[in-house]
């Protein structure tokens, strides 16, 4: 029983389990054709009301269930109501996401990042394939799925990225590489990324922003060197230090604008240096002068 195995490995480390199920069985013999014959679809939709079922009932307490791929039927077709009443029934604590055709618990953009006013997660690939493609070289880099993450956690959303073993079950070398120095980054910046908060400063030609509580999260993916400006904060810094190092920035402050001084021509952190701004208040960004536009004055 692999799923067993997968459900006892990953609870045996302190994880939670989740199912990832696809609506459309390629290999069903009513699969391609459920949306143009009634029989072949009644018989389908029961085939995958009864693997649901026996996924959610044979495996403890799951915790997502993660439906995709519902062509080509609508919600109606896949009798999705029926199916989440089950879903819930079965696994009271469970959240489901919106590829029933139904709104589900959180919202699943893809190969994009798209900011809901409810939970969402972004998924997307290492490269271009979502399944092992030995000829698609097009990897991302560890620095582009940093400032993935970070625009995720700006917006309080999820990055959910997708790895394709190999047909024995390894990673493959080039995601191996590209994650090492990410999940390195993540031991020392996680605080910047986890349980964040809704940041509204966001512009920046050479930075990205999340922010916990009062602290401002300064996410520099283009190194300066010596000196980093941030244009149109509106509260007063208190006090600032590099993420990674504890190490205390120096900073002068003006009306518009705020410097951040005697920085190392070097980037102190690959692939992206964070900067913690300590603010009086909840960080808030002037979206006029950002966009170039004369600021308008204050009352």
């Amino acid at each position: 029983d692999l799923v067993k195995e997968y459900v006892d490995a990953a609870r045996a480390e302190g994880m939670r389990v989740g199912f990832y199920y696809s609506l459309m069985d390629w290999h069903h013999p009513d699969g391609a054709r459920c949306a143009t014959d009634e029989a072949a679809r009644q018989r389908f939709v029961a085939y995958i009301h009864g693997q649901i079922r026996e996924l959610l009932t044979n495996y403890g307490k799951i915790d997502i269930l993660w439906y995709d791929v519902s062509w080509p039927l609508d919600a109606k077709g896949w009798e999705s109501e029926k199916m989440n009443d089950m879903v819930f029934q079965l696994q009271p604590g469970i959240i489901v996401n919106n590829r029933n055709r139904l709104d589900g618990d959180f919202a699943t953009p893809e190969q994009r990042i798209v900011a809901e006013k409810r939970a969402w997660e972004s998924c997307m690939t290492m490269n271009d394939s979502w399944g092992y493609q030995k000829t698609d070289d097009d990897w991302k880099t560890p620095k582009t799925i940093v400032r993935n993450l970070v625009t995720c956690a700006h917006d309080t959303g999820n990055y959910l990225l997708n790895i394709g073993p190999k047909p024995d079950g390894s990673i493959p070398e080039e995601s191996v590489k590209i994650m090492t120095p990410v999940g390195k980054w993540m031991e020392s910046n996680g605080k910047s990324i986890y349980d964040t908060d809704v940041c509204q400063p966001r512009r920046s030609n050479f930075a990205g922003f999340t922010r916990k509580g009062n602290t401002l999260y300064m996410h520099v993916h283009f190194w300066p060197g010596d000196t980093v400006a941030l244009g149109g904060l509106m509260n007063k810094v208190q006090s600032a230090r590099l993420l990674a190092t504890g190490k205390a920035v120096k900073f002068e402050q003006e009306k518009f604008r705020v410097r951040f001084l005697g920085l190392p021509e070097k980037a102190p952190d690959e692939p992206v240096t964070t900067i913690a701004i300590e603010c009086d208040g909840e960080p808030r960004q002037d979206m006029d002068y950002v966009r170039n536009e004369r600021p308008r004055e204050k009352a």
